[in-house]
């Protein structure tokens, strides 16, 4: 029985040394022909390029190493590389070897006289294992773009734009259909343009547009265009901006006019310790300014499709208290504190009148908004809208569709208002224009219609 133990003693240690030595060989095989594939990232990922553009490269391998990444272009035709890069083997199993690797290059499609359409930006990889005879696991990541460099085109269509300072404009163009984004460029500022809705006449559009009051005459105009690569044009136009001169309106600020101002407001919007005159302060310019950038906000995407018809409506049986553009001058104890423009007219008859919709449309706002008070919102499509501000109730709710001569709420007091009346604004994409041009009958005809009427004429041909 012991003979037999000692038998099986020796021959487990006799074949201990052999099975140790199989397993490291089964395990340096696995590990050197292990068949974990390299990792590779790619950023950014763009659609189109138009221009050099540097990309970010990651590349990393845990197991056998790195032995090499190329970067490529190929559009027809042999493969342009951008990037190649050896690495050495180094210690045991490549243990120190190089294991991640970080790389930034730029693709220029003008030096490397790349065509327009589509390129493939291939990353190939290999690492250091002994797989596909000695070659080593193979990673290849593509990246299908599309080369653009080639700018969309524009053609003004309508001639005559007559534009007053403060007053509003209408160009009718035509872009290619790359384009994916236009309109009238001001400065930074871009009203933008909408296609017409006749689909025998694709890529024509138009855009309302105006020249804000606070700009010097001399302010240059332009017709905008940007397609999905990100190229931009920018063209000339004929137009004619007519000066116009506003009123200059001092308006005397008492400390009883302070107290009645502030109280109508929360105190939570003001800072602590603040006095009336800088509580009214805030009111009159800060207050203001942000109010201004939410209107304008509201009006960024616009309904495509016309909604009004005809002129717009002036509240009935009302006087005009203020008028659009006018210079206020505000003095508290004989010294100027504050100047500000009036952006609407005010329009005032008896306490709690009704107030009509001036033209028919969709709401998209009611509700308070700070020196306006109690306001309705009205869009007529196509970047035009109206706002009814100081309102004391309102009868309509956001989405509703509204008609000319519809009742939408009752004036007041509310916001920054010195008296019972109505704030009526008129804003193309936003910004607020004279509403006396768009009362106006014969002004819509000659600068509205006769462009509108254009499209019809397109559309026959």
């Amino acid at each position: 029985m012991k003979k037999s133990r000692n038998k099986k003693s020796r021959l487990i240690i006799t074949l201990l040394p052999t099975v140790i030595i199989f397993i490291i060989f089964i395990w340096f095989l696995m590990t050197i022909f292990e068949g974990e594939k390299p990792f590779a990232e790619l950023t950014p990922l763009p659609e189109y390029i138009n221009k050099s553009i540097a990309f970010n490269f990651m590349a990393s391998d845990g197991k056998m190493g790195l032995k090499d990444v190329k970067v490529s272009i190929k559009q027809d035709g042999p493969a342009i590389p951008l990037l190649k890069k050896s690495f050495p083997y180094k210690g045991l199993l490549n243990k120190n070897g190089i294991h991640s690797f970080g790389e930034e290059f730029t693709l220029s499609p003008k030096q490397l006289n790349l065509v327009q359409g589509q390129a493939n930006l291939i990353i190939e990889i290999h690492d250091f294992s002994k797989r596909r005879g000695g070659d080593g696991n193979l990673t290849i990541l593509e990246h299908k773009m599309i080369v653009d460099t080639i700018p969309p085109s524009m053609t003004a269509l309508s001639r005559s734009h007559n534009v007053n300072i403060g007053g509003s404009g209408l160009i009718i163009y035509r872009v290619s259909t790359d384009t994916r984004e236009s309109g009238v460029l001001i400065n930074n500022m871009l009203f933008k343009g909408v296609p017409c809705t006749n689909d025998s006449q694709p890529g024509i559009y138009l855009c309302y547009f105006s020249f804000p009051c606070n700009l010097k005459k001399d302010t240059v105009l332009y017709l905008w265009a940007k397609d999905s690569a990100d190229n931009e044009i920018k063209k000339a136009f004929h137009y004619h901006i007519r000066k116009k001169r506003f009123r200059k309106d001092k308006i005397r600020i008492s400390d009883r006019l302070l107290d009645a101002i502030i109280t109508s407001f929360s105190p939570d919007i003001f800072a602590p310790g603040d006095s009336n005159i800088e509580k009214y302060l805030f009111i009159n310019r800060t207050l203001r300014e942000e109010n201004s950038a939410s209107l304008r906000e509201l009006c960024q995407s616009p309904i495509k499709e016309k909604l009004w018809n005809g002129p717009w409506l002036r509240m009935k049986k009302a006087a005009t208290m203020a008028r659009f553009g006018d210079q206020r001058i505000y003095y508290y104890k004989n010294k100027v504190i504050d100047r500000q423009v009036h952006m609407g007219v005010d329009l005032a008859s008896l306490a709690r009148s009704p107030v009509q919709a001036s033209n028919t449309g969709r709401v998209i706002f009611t509700q308070d908004l700070g020196i306006y008070g109690l306001t309705v919102v009205i869009d007529h499509g196509q970047g035009l809208a109206t706002m009814y501000g100081h309102l004391s109730s309102t009868d309509v709710s956001v989405g509703q569709d509204i008609n000319k001569e519809d009742i939408i709420g009752v004036t007041g007091t509310t916001g920054l208002a010195m008296g019972d009346h109505l704030h009526f604004g008129f804003l193309v994409h936003g910004v607020p224009v004279n509403p006396v041009e768009w009362w106006d009958t014969h002004w819509i005809k000659d600068n509205i219609d006769r462009k509108l009427s254009m499209i019809e004429k397109l559309a026959e041909k």
